[in-house]
């Protein structure tokens, strides 16, 4: 297993705009994959983009079936997407609570496009072109915002909707027992 150090907020390669991909299925481009997916798995992460390892390149992956930090969450098949580009399909822009590996410890709640399509290349060259919705486009929205130097605070629209996840837990916990 070769997990990688998750960069945080505040480290410079997170702000840049990652380069392209020229070529596939090569070793470098094949160990960065290996690195991203067992980095992922073992911080029970939805996903993973490259320049969250240190590395300046256009690769996400991302995928969930059960995961603990998401329970009630739908299952997202395990993708490798390399160049990514998103469509909006709908102008429908939802609110939800998001975290980040890069940014441990806290959530906000951030909008989002509920209905996108996104395409790009799996490792191999293959073409993906994939149309989804709530979840599912969150999660890969989320991770094609770290392609292009953003992180999820960067989006939010009420800095008040944004904390450590202890504190927001116990505050949710009070609003529900005072109903």
């Amino acid at each position: 297993m070769s997990v990688k150090k998750v960069l945080r907020m505040g480290d410079p390669v997170l702000l840049k705009v990652a380069e392209a991909v020229p070529t596939f299925n090569n070793p470098a481009l094949n160990a960065l994959i290996k690195d991203l997916l067992d980095t992922m798995a073992a911080q029970d992460g939805a996903g993973l983009a490259a320049p969250q390892i240190g590395v300046s390149q256009r690769v996400v992956v991302f995928g969930i079936a059960a995961n603990p930090r998401y329970p009630d969450e739908e299952s997202i098949p395990m993708t490798v997407l390399i160049n990514p580009v998103i469509e909006p399909l709908s102008d429908e822009v939802e609110e939800g609570w998001e975290g980040c590996l890069s940014v441990p410890g806290l959530r906000g709640r951030v909008p989002r496009y509920t209905h996108i399509r996104y395409s790009g290349f799996d490792q191999f060259g293959v073409k993906i072109d994939r149309e989804v919705r709530d979840f599912h486009a969150r999660v890969v929205q989320h991770e094609c915002d770290h392609l292009d130097g953003i992180l999820y605070p960067q989006r939010m629209s009420d800095m008040r909707a944004f904390g450590f996840e202890a504190e927001l837990e116990k505050a949710a916990e009070a609003e529900n027992e005072g109903q």
